[in-house]
């Protein structure tokens, strides 16, 4: 549905943008297409980008309409005109570093032996005209309707992430402790996934931090992007330790019916915590943390006594223990923010 809402705000202000700039250009006496394609590849996700890549697609689109004048002038309209004027242009803009505005810049040169026929001089001014009000006019409107905010997106899918990733878990350990003969692979491809979202939400922090230093309607929360690069962070490796969980080979496990009840249900409060931040409670997640820890470290003790033939090899149980002690601890950094704001939520009442 956020996708939906994405795709069809940046559709309306690419129709707003090319609206706009038709007009202008009629207004100016000058033919618009060149304008329109300049509007419709400058509505980039951000408007930093939107003004980053214009002002390198102005002057890959000079150096296009000069070859098509110049060719035209030596020529006409043919082949070689169009031949010379499109691998010139490539040619330049590559050693020039212009590569994003390569395509804009090679479309306008072929477009322009079709259009020009006299006062050649005056066409590639024109074309620099066109230009600029295509990027003026693209840029004003991705500022200004429907400005890119992706504040909503960046928290939502944190949120979303970190209730998959403790479904995830809990799914894991049940067939680690009472079923492990079911194939723990089927859960690699939610792992994959939760990699990509991860990537995905990166992707838009850093769109995010570029508007915020550009944009004078969207202001920048810095403290609650700094707050998303860290969760990201701690969500990278939960994603690494879970993976570790699933590819983990199995042999037998000593534990008891008991011991694996007690680790049980701290995988299900760490995975309701995942699934639920607001019920996150600090006090019941290091108990939780305490029981484990202690296991681990009986474990540890009956594991030193009688590791004699393998003393390089971690059974099993200690492999998983520490996991999931690592993970407990992960989360407790993962949900520091919220019960820090929580407790001041609380002092405020006070």
């Amino acid at each position: 549905m956020r996708v939906f809402h994405f795709q069809g705000s940046r559709i309306l202000k690419t129709g707003i943008a090319i609206f706009l700039t038709a007009v202008i250009c009629e207004w100016l006496n000058w033919p618009p297409v060149f304008a329109v394609i300049t509007a419709i590849v400058t509505i980039e996700p951000t408007i930093s980008d939107s003004i980053k890549k214009g002002i390198i697609r102005f002057p890959a689109s000079a150096i296009g309409s000069a070859y098509a004048v110049l060719f035209i002038a030596l020529f006409g309209n043919s082949p070689v005109t169009y031949t010379l004027a499109a691998v010139l242009t490539i040619v330049t803009c590559y050693r020039l570093k212009l590569h994003a505005g390569l395509l804009v810049a090679t479309l306008t040169a072929v477009a322009m032996v079709e259009v020009i026929h006299s006062n050649y001089l005056l066409a590639f001014f024109i074309r620099l005209g066109t230009t600029t009000t295509g990027l003026l006019v693209s840029t004003a409107v991705n500022m200004f309707v429907f400005p890119p905010d992706y504040r909503k997106d960046i928290v939502q899918n944190i949120e979303s992430i970190g209730k998959r990733a403790g479904t995830i878990l809990e799914k894991t350990f049940q067939t680690i402790l009472y079923d492990k003969h079911e194939d723990r692979k089927k859960y690699r491809a939610g792992i994959d996934k939760l990699y990509t979202d991860i990537k995905k939400t990166e992707v838009l922090i850093r769109f995010q931090s570029d508007e915020s230093k550009l944009h004078p309607l969207v202001g920048g929360d810095e403290e609650q992007l700094h707050t998303g690069e860290k969760q990201l962070a701690f969500l990278h490796n939960l994603d690494y330790h879970l993976d570790n969980l699933v590819r983990m080979p199995l042999r037998n496990i000593s534990w008891t019916m008991d011991e694996r009840d007690i680790i049980m249900n701290a995988v299900k409060e760490l995975a309701n915590d995942l699934r639920r931040p607001e019920d996150y409670d600090s006090k019941k997640h290091a108990l939780q943390l305490k029981y484990l820890t202690d296991l681990f470290w009986e474990d540890n003790e009956e594991i030193t006594k009688g590791n004699e033939v393998h003393p390089t090899k971690f059974p099993p149980e200690l492999i998983i223990l520490y996991e999931l002690v690592t993970i407990y601890n992960l989360v407790e950094r993962f949900y520091y923010p919220y019960h820090k704001k929580s407790s001041h939520e609380k002092e405020d009442e006070q």
